[in-house]
């Protein structure tokens, strides 16, 4: 957990090199970070990601609901909120837009399966590029409750959680202990996501 100074900086440092590597168009996505038990720093709306200050951080308990009513986060705060509640040991969360992200999870089924990549090493319990990670695919819903109550569903259904989850068509989320963490982790995603890509260009 981090005091409100940090973690600020923080989310702004992760627009940048977001930005930088073209996973947050326009102003999609958004980031967060805990600061404690029941409350987390996030994004404001509307804000192009690579060009964030301090100033577009906000503060939302659990539940989303804005510290400040003044400031306005996105709809999609709510799953950020979700993946705290589920995953306590959850500390940061990012949600970005990359192309690969985005027509990959048009394409796939209910998951997305990536298998024999070094970069595999970057998830949690993961030794080796021997090895395989399903990465659940949810459909998009504007109804964001309704999609949060899906991944619970989808959670309790899994045999052990995911580096992460696509929405279909939209972007991707993935989340670590701090933020370091999570931008290696979807820094290692995105890499992977991009190879696949490519693979199926040259069939």
């Amino acid at each position: 957990m981090m005091g409100w100074d940090q973690a600020a900086e923080a989310i702004v440092a992760a627009g940048r090199r977001m930005d930088a590597r073209g996973w947050v168009p326009a102003t999609a996505g958004n980031f967060s970070v805990r600061l404690d038990a029941r409350r987390l720093a996030v994004t404001v709306s509307g804000r192009h990601k690579g060009f964030l200050t301090t100033d577009d951080v906000m503060v939302v308990d659990l539940d989303g609901v804005a510290e400040d009513p003044a400031k306005r986060s996105s709809a999609e705060t709510l799953l950020h909120c979700g993946i705290y509640r589920r995953f306590p040991e959850a500390g940061a969360v990012l949600h970005g837009h990359s192309i690969a992200n985005t027509v990959l999870s048009r394409a796939a089924g209910e998951s997305l399966v990536l298998a024999g990549f070094e970069l595999l090493k970057v998830f949690p319990g993961l030794a080796t590029h021997e090895a395989e990670v399903a990465v659940p695919v949810v459909p998009n819903d504007q109804d964001i409750a309704r999609m949060q109550r899906g991944l619970d569903a989808l959670w309790d259904g899994l045999p052990s959680v995911p580096p992460g989850y696509l929405i279909r068509g939209h972007g991707s989320y993935v989340w670590a202990p701090d933020m370091p963490s999570a931008l290696a982790r979807m820094e290692g995603l995105e890499f992977m996501l991009d190879c696949a890509l490519k693979e199926r260009s040259l069939r």
